[in-house]
């Protein structure tokens, strides 16, 4: 595990070079390749080093890190045009990609806590740096203190397992069992705002929103995860207590899933309204964990791995747009099937992953998770019908606004898509069909 990060740590002098661009987002798709070749063990950590340890958690939601950075920089091809700060981007985004690895890999809870924190600090440079309009300030500050606000008693709660186990090992957890309230909400906290939950979710909205492409699409795809890997390594420890406490989470999650799900139907910015559908998909996971059985584990990860390739080709797509007609209201990207047809398939491509249709990974993630969530309790049928029939409400929303109707006016210069776009585009779409086909390695991990 530790050659992947050394790699990392020697492409940082890369970003230094003028005309590096391309070059550093070869080398990130090499690294991808070369970490699909680990050979992984599925029931224990395995390619140990000092510290790190990687098992199939761990492993799917590094490759997606990777996967994502490495589009992230294909996205930003107007920052390399305009020369705005390329070269710091860069710096910024393998420093990123550094602390996500580290997070997901190390078997250390403290050095967990360390990286899960520092993710934050690159994703608000990301956002500050290189945002859209004056708000981002705002933006960064919602992001930041929401998130420190919530994990500062994580802090504490792993200090605390600390001075009981003697030890912080993540493979040692599965011999404890607390049962204490406070422990179990101070530890749990910092990933239900990371998720968001319902009520805690207010700063993602706000941070899509200001992000410029590549701040949304590593928002929308791994930031999100890390709140539900932390759920996934640390509800081990805390079963007696979850079997009597759990409950209250699942009822935030679905009803406040549904009621943003019809949130999104007010929605008139193309970024807000995809922001809003993470909100919602993120709901049906936390509700999954929290069951605590066995296929609400496997499809938790499963949906995770699939909205972020799904959630993030979205936001590219959103950027496209914005890219053309310098706006991401709905109201001024209307009819756009009558200027770019073949990106028109695109939003139906990843719209329909979106709303769940097969042959896309998010069928399989939310087929399990409803099992699980409705062998736990019948009632949760209810909330659950609503939250998919309105998924592919506002999917079809968003793609009939968008796409069909009669177009602006104003829109006199026109260039339709690029190559780099379309093959963007792909290697988002394409992962999450394929996968389906290999959904055994997903779904028998634990």
């Amino acid at each position: 595990m530790m050659k992947f990060l050394l790699m990392l740590v020697f492409m940082m002098p890369l970003c230094l070079k003028k005309n590096m661009f391309w070059m550093v987002q070869n080398m990130m798709m090499m690294m991808v390749l070369l970490f699909m070749g680990l050979t992984i063990n599925i029931n224990n950590f395995c390619n140990l080093s000092y510290m790190m340890g990687c098992d199939l958690i761990s492993y799917g939601l590094i490759l997606l890190s990777i996967w994502i950075s490495t589009l992230m920089i294909m996205a930003s091809e107007s920052l390399m045009k305009s020369k705005f700060f390329d070269m710091f981007f860069l710096f910024n985004i393998i420093l990123l990609l550094m602390m996500l690895y580290l997070t997901f890999s190390v078997m250390n809870l403290f050095m967990f806590y360390l990286f899960f924190e520092g993710s934050l600090i690159p994703t608000l440079m990301l956002i500050i740096g290189w945002g859209y309009q004056p708000e981002r300030i705002q933006a960064g500050l919602y992001l930041l203190f929401y998130t420190l606000f919530a994990s500062l008693p994580l802090l504490l709660g792993i200090f605390y397992i600390y001075s009981e186990m003697n030890c912080m090992m993540m493979y040692f957890l599965k011999f404890y069992d607390y049962n204490y309230l406070y422990l179990y909400i101070s530890l749990i906290l910092a990933f239900l705002v990371k998720m968001p939950m319902y009520f805690v979710h207010l700063w993602l909205p706000k941070a899509h929103v200001e992000a410029p492409i590549s701040g949304s699409m590593i928002l929308a795809a791994i930031m999100l995860k890390l709140g539900g890997y932390g759920l996934l390594r640390l509800m081990v420890i805390l079963q007696k207590i979850g079997l009597k406490m759990n409950f209250i989470w699942v009822i935030i999650s679905l009803i406040g899933g549904f009621y943003i799900s019809l949130k999104c139907f007010c929605q008139i910015d193309m970024k807000s309204l995809i922001a809003y559908s993470s909100v919602c998909h993120m709901s049906i996971v936390i509700g999954g964990i929290m069951t605590m059985n066995y296929w609400g584990f496997l499809g938790s990860y499963v949906l995770m791995i699939s909205h972020g390739l799904c959630s993030s080709g979205m936001f590219c797509l959103s950027n496209i747009n914005y890219e053309r007609l310098n706006s991401r209201s709905l109201f001024l990207n209307k009819g756009l099937m009558n200027f770019i047809p073949s990106l028109s398939m695109w939003w139906f491509l990843l719209l329909s992953s979106n709303m769940a249709a097969p042959p896309s990974l998010n069928l399989v993630g939310e087929i399990s998770l409803i099992n699980s969530l409705i062998s736990w309790s019948w009632v949760t049928m209810i909330m659950l019908v609503m939250i998919s029939f309105f998924s592919a409400g506002y999917s079809l929303y968003l793609y009939s606004y968008t796409q069909h109707g009669g177009y602006n006016i104003g829109v006199y210069s026109f260039y339709t898509g690029v190559s780099r776009e379309y093959l963007m585009l792909m290697l988002h779409w394409l992962p999450l069909n394929i996968l389906v086909l290999k959904v055994d390695y997903s779904m028998i991990w634990f």
